[in-house]
């Protein structure tokens, strides 16, 4: 069903009192640019979530195809939309009642899509300050790489951020070495070397991230590493840069006391909207 909302839920006998999303965040998601009615990165987006799935033991329906992914964010994309480019969240939650041990593993789903007004990617943000956040630590384990509906940490460092005029905050791990952006991966340009976190490290397994290391890799000249970056690392580098599937890129431009330029992450930026339209 699609309503006014632009909400596709699979099945609407299910209320708050039985989604254990609301309930216990027991769901993951995500989150998906639609481009001309086009899925961006569909493949990427679809495998991700079924092993997001899978690691959460939950059920997964036999007719929850790629094909049946992609036909069911377009149906409510077609809708609803006014632009040719739209931001789609795609939740799947365990539907059964039970506390903290479900009474079955068996899924439904609530899709929610929004009208964005870039359709290519361009950096949102001419200058932008960031702040290690250091009031919690994210896990260095499996979990931390997913995205789920556990996102408080994200939530009140984005509220801290807000709060001390920051455009947003680095975290760190429980080894104290910086691991992403509150909703963003975080890449590390030094000289020549290109640096981001491993998804080892705890950071989210970003599928833009996917993109950008593939695009950095095709770069001459260019040494890519996915290695830990401790909070002393920041200050050494020529360029910071983020990544997520929606901002696409967004250049650091301070921390702290030290500025970066961004002629890296423009040009980094060309390709990855060289590939959109090529794709």
């Amino acid at each position: 069903m699609v309503n006014c909302n632009g909400i596709i839920q699979e099945n609407t006998s299910i209320g708050i009192e039985s989604n254990r999303g609301f309930l216990y965040g027991d769901a993951v998601f995500e989150t998906i640019k639609v481009l001309d009615n086009k899925v961006l990165f569909l493949e990427d987006h679809y495998f991700r979530l079924m092993a997001s799935m899978r690691i959460c033991r939950m059920e997964i329906p036999m007719n929850f195809t790629m094909e049946y992914f992609e036909e069911q964010i377009l149906s409510l994309v077609q809708s609803l939309s006014t632009s040719n480019a739209c931001r789609v969240r795609f939740s799947v939650y365990r539907e059964s009642e039970g506390f903290y041990l479900p009474k079955s593993r068996q899924v439904q789903f609530i899709i929610t899509a929004s009208n964005l007004n870039s359709e290519l990617y361009s950096f949102q943000k001419e200058q932008y300050e960031v702040e290690l956040y250091k009031d919690y630590y994210l896990p260095k384990q499996l979990l931390s790489t997913l995205k789920t509906n556990n996102k408080m940490l994200q939530i009140i460092g984005s509220i801290f951020a807000n709060e001390n005029g920051y455009e947003n905050c680095l975290v760190l791990n429980d080894e104290k070495n910086v691991v992403e952006a509150l909703q963003s991966n975080l890449f590390m340009k030094t000289g020549n070397t290109i640096v981001t976190p491993p998804i080892s490290d705890g950071c989210l397994n970003g599928i833009m991230r996917k993109q950008v290391l593939e695009i950095l890799k095709k770069m001459e000249g260019i040494e890519v590493k996915e290695i830990s970056i401790s909070p002393f690392d920041l200050q050494k580098a020529d360029e910071l840069f983020l990544t997520n599937v929606i901002s696409g890129i967004q250049p650091i431009t301070k921390y702290r006391k030290k500025e970066y330029s961004s002629n890296f992450a423009e040009e980094v930026l060309k390709r990855l909207n060289a590939k959109i339209r090529l794709s």
